[in-house]
């Protein structure tokens, strides 16, 4: 694992959050549990069956079975109640897991969760942004992936923040100035140092007038208007914003160009194929898709996820809860 993610699990260990794992089905789900319990990573909750799941230290539900049902289709069928939702509508519902598991988070049972091993994102998000929805004054549910590259002189010594490669999949210009904003927050809360945005294009500052440069100069406008403190430019070039030779030439006097650490896509094409090249070609640590603006931490996994993938993103989602917490008091 990079640095980045020895420090994340440095800090989840110094204050550890529970976590709930959903997909106790899954194999590689249960050797992470084993490995973030010995590890004292974080108090690890397991939905599935206690007879079939053996994690010392680790607590196992049956949601089909647990006395919480009641209390939690209670609370969820008043949440979604102007949608209809009966108790009986939301105690079926709480027999997929997932359900289960974010009503855990909303009633404050575990700090956060952490699935998708073997979930599309999709089926990962829904209940969290029906139950949990966003948090307060957070116009958007994003994401980004932590990308750390070996042997690599750009970005904060190889690692970037490339976002939002698994969430928004066409933003608008004011969407993409909020993904910019929220990601350079995740950057400070989780890096704790300066992030330096670069909002992509096929164009540098202008030097092409098609509808989707001009998108990306005005979220950057939007941006800058709405966080003037934060050092974010664009649009550029992904060559102009990480490399500074070409910086000098294409974007001369730019605080951003040359050395970015955390790159904003245009929309889910770029992202999620651009993380994927840096991943195979570069033989990148890629960890995500890590959801921000969310009232309270929920991940999701590639279900091409690795066991040490699944150790790292809960580290993530425990440092979330943590972080979270800390504004809070």
């Amino acid at each position: 694992m990079s640095k980045f993610i020895d420090d994340v699990i440095a800090s989840a260990q110094a204050a550890r959050q529970r976590i709930v794992l959903p997909e106790g089905g899954d194999a590689r789900t249960i050797d992470a549990a084993r490995e973030i319990v010995a590890r004292g990573i974080a108090d690890v909750v397991i939905l599935g069956d206690p007879a079939r799941i053996d994690v010392p230290g680790a607590r196992v539900i049956d949601h089909r079975t647990s006395p919480d049902r009641v209390r939690y289709a209670t609370a969820l069928a008043e949440i979604r109640k102007k949608k209809g939702m009966t108790v009986d509508q939301a105690l079926a519902l709480l027999d997929d897991e997932l359900y289960f598991g974010v009503m855990m988070v909303k009633m404050g049972d575990v700090d956060g969760m952490t699935s998708g091993a073997c979930h599309a994102t999709g089926d990962v998000l829904r209940p969290a942004l029906q139950i949990l929805k966003c948090a307060p004054g957070q116009p958007i549910v994003s994401s980004f992936f932590e990308i750390a590259v070996p042997d690599c002189p750009f970005g904060e010594n190889g690692t970037f923040f490339f976002a939002d490669c698994g969430l928004n999949v066409y933003p608008t210009a004011d969407e993409l100035a909020s993904i910019a904003i929220q990601t350079a927050a995740s950057w400070s809360a989780l890096m704790g140092t300066e992030p330096r945005v670069a909002m992509l294009s096929f164009s540098t500052m202008g030097s092409a007038q098609q509808e989707q440069a001009k998108l990306m100069a005005e979220a950057t406008r939007i941006a800058k208007s709405r966080a003037p403190q934060l050092c974010l430019d664009g649009e550029m070039q992904l060559d102009a914003a990480i490399v500074p030779e070409v910086a000098a030439k294409k974007a001369p006097g730019s605080p951003v160009a040359g050395r970015a650490n955390i790159l904003v896509f245009p929309n889910l094409d770029a992202g999620n194929i651009g993380y994927k090249l840096v991943q195979r070609l570069g033989r990148a640590e890629a960890i995500g898709p890590v959801i921000q603006g969310i009232a309270a931490p929920v991940n999701d996994l590639s279900r091409g996820c690795s066991v040490s993938d699944i150790v790292a993103m809960v580290a993530l989602t425990a440092l979330q809860a943590r972080r979270q917490k800390e504004r809070q008091a």
